[in-house]
C-alpha cells in the first residue's frame, strides 16, 4: 500500500481515538511512541539507534508484536502479523512509513536533524524505495528468533 494512501487512511481517525479502544486501556502518550517490527534486525537497529541518539528521551518504543503494539495496529486496521511499516503516534495521531523517519531525525541528537531533508523525496519515490526495502527487510538485513529484550537503562521507555 502506498505511503501517501496509508497515511490519508490513519488520519480519518480523530486525535486520541485510540483512548477510547478498551485494548488500549492506559497507552502512556504523553511522549511520541514509535511501534517497529521487534524481530526485524533493521527495524530494531533503527529502534536502537533512536535511543541512542535521543538523550533528552523524547521517544517511547513498543514492539509491533507487543500488547500494545498488537492492540494499536487492529486499532487502526493494519495487519497485526504481517508488518508494512513502523508506526509512530504522537499528539495522538498515527503517522507511518516514511512521515516516521521524518519526524523523527528532527528530535535526534546532532548531526542527525539535518538527515531529515533526505526524506523530503518525491511521495511516490519515497514510498516506492520504503516499500521495497520493507518487503525485503527479512531477506536483505535479518530475522531474530524472538523480540529484541530492551536493555535495563531503556526499561522507563518501553511501552509494554
Amino acid at each position: 500500500m502506498a505511503g501517501e494512501r496509508l497515511q490519508r487512511r490513519l488520519d480519518r481517525f480523530a486525535p486520541y481515538s485510540y483512548r477510547s479502544d478498551p485494548h488500549l486501556v492506559h497507552l502512556p502518550d504523553d511522549k511520541p511512541i514509535i511501534i517497529f517490527d521487534g524481530v526485524c534486525v533493521l527495524c530494531t537497529g533503527f529502534a536502537r539507534f533512536v535511543i541512542a541518539r535521543d538523550p533528552a528521551a523524547h521517544f517511547r518504543l513498543t514492539a509491533a508484536q507487543s500488547p500494545a503494539g498488537q492492540a494499536l495496529f487492529h486499532h487502526y486496521g493494519l495487519d497485526p502479523a504481517d508488518f508494512e511499516t513502523n508506526l509512530l503516534i504522537e499528539n495522538g495521531r498515527a503517522f507511518a512509513k516514511l512521515e516516521t523517519v521524518r519526524r523523527i531525525l528532527p528530535r535526534l541528537r546532532r548531526p542527525w536533524p539535518a538527515l531529515a531533508v533526505a526524506t523530503l523525496w518525491p511521495g511516490r519515490l519515497g514510498d516506492a524505495l520504503y516499500d521495497q526495502i520493507a518487503r525485503n527487510r527479512y531477506r536483505l538485513f535479518g530475522r531474530m528468533e524472538t523480540c529484541m529484550v530492551p536493555p535495563a537503562d531503556w526499561r522507563e521507555r518501553i511501552v509494554e
